[in-house]
């Protein structure tokens, strides 16, 4: 969780730069920032607008995330593989392997979906003077005023395709990782 947040830590300017090109061409109500050209020039129009901390802004919320999603990719691919090796006869192989990273991706996209939506209304919310959100004060203002005006499910927003991105990247890496190790003489994770 810590490796997580620390590293997202790190490319926060880099998401809400995202963030701002993907909501490129919203009204003017969800989005103070002008019409952008790329990935430098936003960079460069947050810097003069907002200053340095600026790139930093939703940096909690985006921080949260990452760290929830690291839980649930690491703990339950390891928790997973654990328990189908003890209980049935598979053996320490891909189809481990795969069903494992399936279930850490599954887990990883239930808890990382409604940080990944208070994140995303965070970083595209107007600021104003003093650095007050225009509509939510912090991470947890966010999270309930989302269920109290949209319902719980609305922190499910996006859930398909956050788990159809998390599924195909989890399989990867726990399938190469997990070669890698057999390859170099350290045995399976």
């Amino acid at each position: 969780m810590i490796a997580g947040a620390g590293g997202q830590f790190l490319a926060s300017p880099m998401d809400r730069v995202k963030i701002i090109l993907q909501i490129e061409g919203a009204s003017s109500s969800t989005s103070s920032l002008p019409r952008t050209r790329g990935t430098w020039r936003t960079l460069r129009d947050i810097v003069r607008r907002e200053g340095g901390r600026g790139l930093w802004k939703g940096w909690v919320p985006n921080c949260q995330r990452a760290a929830l999603v690291c839980l649930g990719d690491l703990t339950t691919y390891d928790t997973v593989k654990q328990w189908i090796l003890r209980n049935t006869s598979l053996r320490d192989t891909a189809v481990t392997h795969a069903l494992s990273s399936f279930s850490s991706g599954l887990v990883s996209a239930t808890l990382g979906t409604p940080a990944d939506v208070v994140k995303s209304r965070m970083m595209s919310q107007q600021y104003h003077h003093g650095n007050r959100g225009s509509l939510y004060s912090s991470s947890l203002d966010c999270l309930t005023s989302t269920v109290r005006q949209e319902g719980f499910w609305a922190l499910y927003k996006g859930f398909v395709p956050v788990w159809t991105r998390m599924a195909p990247w989890s399989l990867t890496f726990w399938l190469v990782y997990e070669e890698i190790r057999v390859l170099a003489g350290i045995g399976n994770f």
